[in-house]
């Protein structure tokens, strides 16, 4: 699962995705990893669920809630979402870069938005999802959306340069060398392809996948981390703390702090 949320402290506050429910995720079936780099599973709390936070990752997911399929992503800013109590969120996260191919659409048509993918693909996908429904065997639904996508591959492969371009900026350019002009000259196109390639990819431009991916890192390794706070942004690469705050404002709509107190609250 992927409208900035307003941060209230009471029993329903709006909370980190991954601390609502069971949350669990495993590779995809061999069929399915030209596309998708994982496969995840989100069942909401029985008696109640919170509204959830989910912040910009860089990815963009394929998710079946309740027999229809829809898309979530890719995200510039934090979304509030609220499921149903009990629901399960079956998810097949796509690789950098590849959901453009199987989706037949650009990203920049996609983002912030969680359209349902009839309204891309009109009754092709109504069969799709009709086909799931049939393949079920005994409960076994994960089991039967893998086989139904895999046999639903895309034409085309994935854009390997602008897949090579997301592991360029996780490594991050060297010291003190700007990033789009870096990025255009490894990947030996013009600064404006690189931009006009980014958007079709990913739905936004390098500099803002950069600071999605770093304020990731900041999370996981805060998560982990004995370090201060202020360490720990320096070890990821923000300037300073106050970087750090503002960017997590533009991201998640609060800040660190914040963010790690309803994220180890109760619910």
């Amino acid at each position: 699962m992927k409208n900035s949320a307003n941060i209230v402290v009471k029993s329903m506050q709006p909370r980190p995705a991954v601390t609502v429910g069971s949350f669990c995720a495993r590779p995809v079936s061999p069929g399915l990893r030209s596309f998708f780099s994982a496969l995840w599973i989100h069942e909401m709390p029985l008696d109640r669920a919170p509204p959830i936070i989910v912040a910009p990752d860089g990815t963009i997911d394929l998710q079946w809630i309740d027999g229809i399929l829809r898309i979530a992503g890719p995200d510039k800013e934090a979304n509030t979402e609220i499921m149903p109590a009990g629901a399960t969120v079956i998810g097949f996260r796509f690789r950098p870069a590849a959901a453009a191919a199987w989706l037949r659409i650009p990203a920049n048509e996609l983002v912030g938005k969680r359209p349902a993918l009839e309204h891309l693909w009109g009754s092709k996908a109504t069969r799709l999802a009709n086909q799931i429904w049939k393949s079920q065997k005994g409960g076994k639904t994960v089991a039967a959306i893998e086989a139904v996508l895999a046999e639903h591959a895309a034409d085309g492969p994935t854009d390997a340069a602008m897949s090579a371009a997301y592991a360029l900026i996780e490594a991050g350019p060297p010291p003190e060398v700007p990033l789009i002009p870096w990025l255009a000259r490894s990947l030996a196109m013009s600064e404006r392809t690189l931009r006009r390639r980014f958007d079709e990819s990913y739905g936004y431009g390098p500099k803002t996948l950069e600071r999605i991916l770093r304020y990731q890192r900041f999370l996981r390794l805060s998560r982990t981390s004995q370090s201060s706070t202020a360490v720990t942004a320096a070890e990821v690469g923000y300037s300073d703390q106050a970087h750090l705050v503002r960017e997590s404002k533009r991201l998640t709509g609060v800040t660190p702090k914040e963010y790690r107190r309803i994220e180890f609250s109760e619910l």
